[in-house]
């Protein structure tokens, strides 16, 4: 008998068949820190979840026994991949029909007699009708069933164990792991099943196909409705695979609950690199986690502290939610002593002592490891509120950073109504504008105030800044003026951030925030893409650490 369990991928792997023989199945949850070996031995663009499988294959000795499923193209390369570089010495590729009515059950059946035929041989057991039976009888007993209780729901594409962790950590509601290797539903046997009667392959294979959750591979997949209880739902896609964005195109435009992307690799990092967004998405449910809360008596002076990429803002605010000081500095080598420095200036500015401060909050990608007093809240709700305060007509908030772009869509109430962000890369950012400026040899306010100067329409066809930094070299290369090329790359911001304001719906009344909206080109490029007025406060680097000071006034 084989000592290694029987890994797997697919809801639709039959473990309870292999149960029959004695042996265990495990789901082979996977996240490496690298693609090293994957890399060496696929294309690079296979999708991240299909590297992750050869990553572990490689790298785990115990991975000896290997069942996947042609659920997806992907999954097919892998088996091809493994089964010709030294996979394990029991490979199987087990086929799915895409029809769940009698003939493709048939059909299923005998796929599941020649697998068990296969493993018998190669283990020397005899399968056991009986025992296969019992494992499929507990199939689900373990299960959490949360369809009477409100919950979030993970859905979408393989997310794993780290994700549905990382994930269950944001919300003070419980999380039901609906991805494609989440739960397995498998409806139960007959009461008065027998197998020395019945046909244990065929009715097996009936259950095992017709999952009340099925697979996108299914052309009948009604079954995917959301439960009533779902508040609101992650959905997950891996990178390179676009086989779930699909289903994702349709279920925001036809699904009542609110719904967040949300996109990884697949690899050890990726879920820390979603905290901003899933917190935004729990503060948009009111199902965050329960925070501290301010020690009892009235606010007098509050402190908002926003920690981002590039700088870090500060400002206090008085009981008439008036600016008494702020601070704007680079944020450096590390976080927190920036912080401690902001807040130190805009607390001299107001007058004040950090006694005196009543409540502290932090917002941006460092509001976690300040090591400030008080609650942390991401930068979507915070930059909405501040929004609201500095000019409340506005439905649809802009904000260019450093290192991302975010647009917040804002209901009648104030409250965040949705939101996108593009932070996987520098496009469209401040980080981009920067890298520009340095290749033309001007400072920001100098590539700024030239772009207005522009004469001809200069086009700058990639986003990305290392084939961006080549065009612009090109360019300069054939004598174009500055002004021309810097209009052009005013121009791809523009149309980048205009993109994101589609995918949220947005609509005006439009203000921009964050350190690019300074730049009078960026501005005016946006506002022709969108065919309104974007306004722009003259505090609008400090809307984010605004809006976190009136949320601890709120304390």
């Amino acid at each position: 008998m084989p000592e290694y369990p029987i890994c797997y991928v697919c809801r639709y792997t039959p473990a309870e068949l292999f149960a029959g023989f004695g042996a265990s199945c495990a789901l082979l949850d996977t996240a490496p820190d690298s693609f090293d070996c994957a890399d060496g031995c696929a294309h690079p663009n296979l999708c991240g979840y299909g590297k992750a499988v050869i990553e572990a294959v490689h790298a785990d000795p115990s991975v000896r026994c290997l069942v996947l499923t042609d659920c997806c193209d992907v999954m097919r390369r892998v088996f091809d991949v493994l089964k010709a570089g030294g996979g394990p010495p029991f490979l199987e590729l087990l086929s799915l029909p895409h029809k769940r009515g009698t003939a493709e059950v048939r059909l299923f059946a005998d796929s599941l007699r020649r697998l068990a035929e296969r493993w018998s041989a190669y283990s020397g057991i005899v399968f056991s009708p009986e025992l296969a039976l019992q494992s499929w009888r507990e199939c689900g007993c373990a299960a959490e069933d949360l369809s009477a209780v409100p919950h979030i729901a993970l859905a979408g594409a393989h997310g794993g164990k780290r994700l549905l962790a990382a994930v269950s950590s944001r919300f003070s509601l419980p999380v039901s792991d609906d991805t494609c290797t989440g739960q397995r539903h498998l409806k139960p046997p007959a009461p008065d099943f027998d197998p020395a009667r019945d046909d244990f392959f065929l009715s097996y294979a009936d259950a095992l196909l017709n999952q009340t959750r099925p697979c996108l591979r299914m052309l009948d997949d009604s079954g995917r409705a959301a439960e009533p209880s779902v508040v609101g739902t992650v959905y997950h896609t891996v990178k390179f695979c676009d086989y779930y964005g699909f289903e994702y195109c349709g279920l925001k435009d036809r699904r009542d609950t609110p719904l967040l992307k949300i996109e990884t690799d697949c690899t050890a990092q990726s879920a820390g690199q979603l905290h901003t967004r899933l917190d935004a998405f729990a503060e948009t449910l009111h199902a965050a986690p329960a925070k501290r809360t301010a020690a009892p008596g009235a606010v007098l002076y509050a402190a908002g502290v926003d920690s981002g990429s590039t700088s870090t803002d500060a400002v206090i605010l008085d009981r008439d939610c008036r600016i008494l000081g702020s601070a704007i500095l680079p944020t450096g080598s590390g976080a927190a002593a920036g912080a401690e420095k902001a807040l130190e200036l805009a607390l001299a500015q107001a007058g004040l002592t950090r006694e005196e401060l009543s409540a502290v909050v932090t917002t941006g990608y460092g509001r976690e490891t300040l090591g400030l007093e008080g609650d942390s809240v991401t930068e979507i709700t915070c930059h909405a509120r501040g929004a609201g305060f500095l000019h409340p007509a506005a439905r649809t908030v802009i904000d260019i950073g450093g290192q991302d772009s975010k647009v917040i869509r804002i209901g009648e109430d104030g409250a965040v109504a949705s939101f996108v962000m593009n932070d996987k890369c520098a496009a469209g950012t401040g980080r981009f504008l920067d890298m520009m400026a340095r290749t033309l040899e001007l400072s920001l306010e100098e590539m700024s105030a030239l772009g207005l100067r522009w004469k001809n329409e200069v086009t700058i066809s990639s986003m990305c800044t290392v084939f961006a930094e080549s065009e612009v070299v090109s360019l300069v290369a054939r004598n174009t003026p500055a002004a021309d090329i810097i209009h052009g790359l005013n121009r791809a911001v523009a149309g980048k951030t205009s993109a994101l304001v589609k995918r949220v719906g947005g609509g005006p009344a439009y203000m921009m925030t964050g350190g690019v909206a300074r730049n009078q080109g960026v501005v005016r490029a946006l506002e022709g893409k969108l065919g309104a007025p974007v306004y722009v406060p003259p505090e609008a680097q400090l809307c984010g650490a605004i809006g976190a000071a009136l949320i601890a006034l709120g304390k």
